[in-house]
């Protein structure tokens, strides 16, 4: 009777076998669309046991994976921070993210030209340099100067020319008076002469005028010097915002990546749990093994800490941007933008080099201090130079209390001064100067040839990427269709547990060559603009 059973339970296995082929054989040539529609979602087996369940929907898309369909915030004024930057958040919820706020690429560039601090500091440094040249060609212009007084004295101290009036009052007094004493004649006269009505209330004011008519040219230099430092700012402000639009865009591709890399892994996580319940319900019907749900449920927890691992990496690239932007410490954000190239350069890699040596404000700027290293000479050469100044000063005095008119006074001169000998302190600045400008031409030399290697690096890897696109794309399609067919393998019986594992991972690996192809194609296109720079959308004209 034993026996017989056991040969009843082969027949019945091997018929489970039979039909499992024969329902595999029919799908294989079954139409992909048909297939994934019209295959049963419930495999059972002669006993009329449930062997494996295929989910009631369709398989994760990597279209929707890597190209997620969010509509933007329309307004961004509520992202901005403090308008004072010396406030700080004092309160735990002060700095508590709220909603997540999806924005696009181009409004997080506009946050960034509003909000940057470095783009700010450079502003600011522009304005400062305008009014260092207002001060520069202030020198073309004389200098007036007005001064004044008010004073009041009432001495007993007297000078010789009271000490002769009185002396010339005393003997008046005595030759009129014989009686009067010399002492009391005296004490008389000097009574007289110092009561407070004999107090003097003075005025005087004075007006000059100086002028540098020859310094040697070292006005003038100082004056180019100003211009030249302006433009470089100038120049510098055009950097600091083609920067900030390059760190803005790869931090805005970088959560991109990282939003979709989110999705891949948990794609992963639900293929795997599909995987481990199927192996169950072999395990179940007698058809698998315990290895099989082993070896499942390994896969679900690294795929599950894969996934952990994804959302940590994506909350860290949403706060680089966050930080980027200068926002709110209570925003969170999210990407719009669907992943997808970005454009097509259409310049050959020789005419992106050339235009990116026009282009480029470093090395205008280096330019312009090597300019500027000349007039530095030209200043220091000044101080050995002979000078010559004018000057004219018109006075007048008034004492308030007698009834005299005021008098009044002018004068002019004409100075000239000549250093003949300095210990070579003029000739030492000089060539310093001369140094700097040497400096500047190595220095131009230099970022020249590391404008052209980064240019050819991010052109190379456009291209490069560009192929890995169409080749991971097909990827793609052959692990999913691979992953399809595993499933169906095992779900019949045929295939193997490791199979399917090793065709889920080739997915997970094959979306993320996809992913990190666009990405990087983007990156390398975002880091052309950055080499190229000066373009018209750059920005600087929306600039407070």
């Amino acid at each position: 009777m034993v026996k017989n059973n056991q040969m009843i339970q082969a027949i019945g296995i091997s018929t489970a076998i039979v039909i499992s082929n024969i329902s595999l054989a029919t799908a294989l040539e079954t139409p992909n669309s048909a297939i994934k529609n019209n295959y049963p979602s419930t495999l059972i087996n002669s006993d009329g046991n449930k062997i494996a369940q295929t989910p009631e929907t369709t398989q994760n898309n990597t279209v929707d994976i890597i190209k997620p369909p969010i509509q933007p915030i329309p307004n961004t004024e509520d992202l901005n921070s403090s308008p004072n930057p010396l406030s700080f958040p004092t309160q735990a919820d002060e700095v508590e993210v709220g909603t997540q706020q999806p924005i696009t690429l181009e409004q997080a560039i506009a946050i960034t030209l509003k909000n940057n601090k470095d783009i700010e500091e450079a502003r600011i440094q522009v304005e400062r340099t305008q009014d260092q040249l207002t001060e520069a060609k202030s020198a073309l212009f004389p200098t007036v100067d007005l001064s004044g007084g008010l004073n009041y004295s009432n001495s007993a101290l007297f000078d010789s020319t009271t000490e002769q009036l009185i002396d010339e009052r005393v003997a008046g007094i005595i030759e009129n008076n014989p009686n009067v004493s010399e002492a009391d004649a005296r004490q008389s006269v000097e009574d007289q002469l110092t009561n407070t009505s004999s107090g003097s209330l003075t005025f005087n004011t004075d007006v000059s005028l100086n002028y540098n008519i020859y310094d040697g040219g070292q006005r003038n230099a100082r004056i180019r010097t100003a211009e030249k430092q302006l433009r470089t700012n100038e120049l510098e402000l055009e950097r600091v915002v083609e920067q900030a639009r390059f760190e803005t865009s790869r931090d805005y591709y970088n959560l991109q990546n990282s939003d979709a890399q989110v999705k891949i892994e948990e794609a992963a996580v639900e293929d795997a749990s599909q995987t481990l319940k199927d192996a169950q319900l072999l395990e179940k019907a007698g058809l698998g093994t315990r290895f099989d749900v082993l070896r499942a449920e390994v896969e679900l927890s690294q795929a599950q800490q894969r996934l952990t691992t994804a959302t940590a990496n994506q909350g860290i690239a949403r706060r680089q941007l966050a930080e980027t932007l200068s926002v709110s410490h209570s925003t969170d954000l999210s990407t719009a933008d669907a992943i997808e190239k970005v454009g097509t350069w259409e310049l050959s890699l020789p005419q992106t080099i050339v235009q990116a040596f026009k282009n480029r404000a470093e090395l205008e700027q280096l330019l312009l201090q090597r300019e500027i290293g000349e007039e530095q000479r030209t200043i220091a050469l000044s101080q050995r130079r002979p000078t010559v100044s004018a000057a004219a000063t018109y006075g007048l005095n008034d004492d308030l209390e007698d009834d005299f008119d005021p008098t009044d006074q002018y004068r002019l001169g004409l100075q000239a001064q000549w250093r003949i000998f300095d210990a070579g302190a003029a000739k030492a600045r000089a060539q310093q100067a001369e140094k700097d400008s040497q400096l500047a031409e190595t220095r131009f030399a230099n970022q020249r040839n590391q404008i052209r290697f980064q240019v050819e690096q991010a052109y190379f890897g456009l291209e490069a990427n560009r192929t890995n696109i169409d080749t991971a794309t097909k990827e793609v399609q052959l692990a999913e269709e691979s992953l399809r067919l595993a499933r169906l393998r095992f779900q019949a019986g045929v295939g193997t547990q490791t199979d399917v594992i090793d065709a889920q991972t080739q997915l997970t690996t094959a979306r993320g060559n996809l992913l990190s192809s666009i990405i990087e194609y983007n990156q390398s296109y975002n880091q052309l603009q950055r080499e190229v720079s000066n373009f018209p959308d750059n920005g600087l004209q929306d600039l407070p």
